[in-house]
């Protein structure tokens, strides 16, 4: 008897269908919208256009830190993006749409890709890169080797898309040798409305961006930036946030 031979139909319709979307990805317009060719893409927040020179610097592996903020101003740059062009999100998990959405996204632009392990972002993050159908690529940076973060670096800006990491402790350690821009957040002072006292509605507050490394401006450069959710027609005023009181006897 002849052995028996697997039928290769449905292989070659896989890498048909693989080739297909890919040569769509790839195409220059899609859905009606150009991926732009400026030098710089605009955050959307003056403050920060002006700390950067203009925006984050096309084909950039953007390194955002901190302890409060830098998602807030990662939705902001999405949204801008998506004003004209698409931007993806590579989703571990915590994606909350209505948050972009409130942010201004056009949820219609956005391409979620869901991905839990650190291998699995990361490959999520070579293949958009390599497709450049995206503008901007935004995850959370999982723990991986700096040489992981090099090759996606490279490929940033061979590609000219925008990578955007936010990075929380051990994460940040291999990410920030390789980052072109890092941006330090931490939030400065609250932004309330209504009368003063207990009878306040606490809408927002302002992220103390500084420059970490970048190639373009000098390091250490910082910009207040006012993130506001809600009804932003209310009188709104801005109040220091109140530091820890240590009692006298932890002191002694």
């Amino acid at each position: 008897m002849s052995p028996q031979h697997s039928d290769p139909t449905p292989v070659r319709s896989r890498r048909e269908a693989f080739a297909a979307l890919k040569a769509e990805l790839s195409g220059a317009a899609l859905g009606g919208l150009r991926v732009a060719v400026d030098a710089a893409v605009p955050s959307g927040i003056p403050e920060l256009d002006r700390l950067l020179g203009g925006g984050v610097p096309r084909g950039t592996l953007v390194a955002m830190e901190g302890t409060a903020g830098a998602w807030s101003i990662a939705a902001r740059l999405v949204a801008a993006v998506t004003s004209g062009a698409l931007a993806a999100i590579i989703d571990d998990g915590g994606l909350y749409p209505p948050t972009l959405a409130q942010a201004g996204t056009r949820l219609e632009r956005v391409l979620v890709v869901p991905a839990r392990s650190p291998l699995g972002m990361a490959r999520a993050a070579d293949i958009l890169l390599r497709s450049r159908a995206c503008r901007l690529v935004l995850m959370t940076a999982p723990v991986l080797r700096a040489a992981v973060w090099s090759r996606l670096a490279a490929l940033a800006r061979r590609t000219g898309v925008v990578l955007i990491a936010v990075a929380a402790g051990a994460a940040a350690a291999s990410l920030s040798a390789v980052a072109g821009l890092r941006l330090y957040c931490t939030r400065e002072r609250l932004v309330v409305a209504g009368l003063r006292g207990l009878w306040s509605t606490v809408c927002g507050y302002v992220v103390r961006a500084e420059l970490r490394k970048t190639a373009a401006r000098a390091s250490g450069a910082a910009a207040s930036l006012r993130v506001v959710t809600g009804d932003r027609a209310a009188a709104l005023r801005e109040r220091d946030i109140p530091r820890p009181r240590i009692a006298r006897a932890a002191l002694r």
